[in-house]
């Protein structure tokens, strides 16, 4: 854990425990797996285990670009002439590549290991956790950037950010003990 210049206060503390609680439940699950282990699919959706801790790496390092730059580090710019409505009916004559690079976050792709998807979301968290304890104000907000999920006009501040990031980390945890005992019977929790 980073060590910042003065003592964290205790919301930040909580938050903090409450992700590494989180983390811990997630990376507890790729333990001791083979990368051809973590790259499998063993249910009828396309999740692996890889492929969920990369995912959450992303989010988690995008939310928090997002809480320290605002909206512009979120683009979900679309290529000219493609509408949202075209995009979700999956009719689009071409698709993002923010689109892209998120369908690549929840696969093992080659060359990747176990190992390596690890070390990326240990510097993923150290830096969340350095951001954290160095914002000045966890009320300080920015809007959401323009997108079909998000709330028009809304704005989120970096506690709720963090919260969000807690919540989609839990949530991903529970997937992956689903997916980690249907490989091998063994739970992570």
């Amino acid at each position: 854990m980073t060590t910042p210049s003065v003592s964290p206060d205790a919301e930040r503390t909580d938050l903090l425990a409450a992700l590494a609680e989180a983390r811990a439940a997630l990376t507890a699950s790729v333990r001791g797996l083979t990368d051809e282990q973590a790259g499998q699919t063993p249910t009828v959706s396309a999740l692996c285990l890889g492929g969920l801790v990369k995912h959450v790496t992303a989010m988690e390092e995008g939310w928090l670009n997002f809480a320290t730059e605002g909206p512009s580090a979120m683009s979900f710019a679309l290529p000219d002439g493609v509408t949202w409505d075209d995009l979700m009916a999956g009719t689009a004559r071409e698709f993002p590549k923010w689109m892209a690079d998120r369908e690549k976050e929840f696969r093992m792709l080659p060359g990747e290991t176990v190992a390596g998807i690890l070390q990326a979301y240990e510097q993923v968290a150290a830096r969340s956790e350095k951001i954290v304890l160095t914002v000045p104000d966890l009320s300080a907000s920015h809007p959401l950037p323009e997108a079909p999920w998000n709330e028009p006009g809304g704005e989120w501040s970096v506690r709720r950010v963090l919260t969000h990031i807690i919540a989609e980390t839990s949530q991903h945890a529970g997937h992956a003990d689903i997916l980690r005992e249907t490989l091998d019977g063994r739970t992570a929790t």
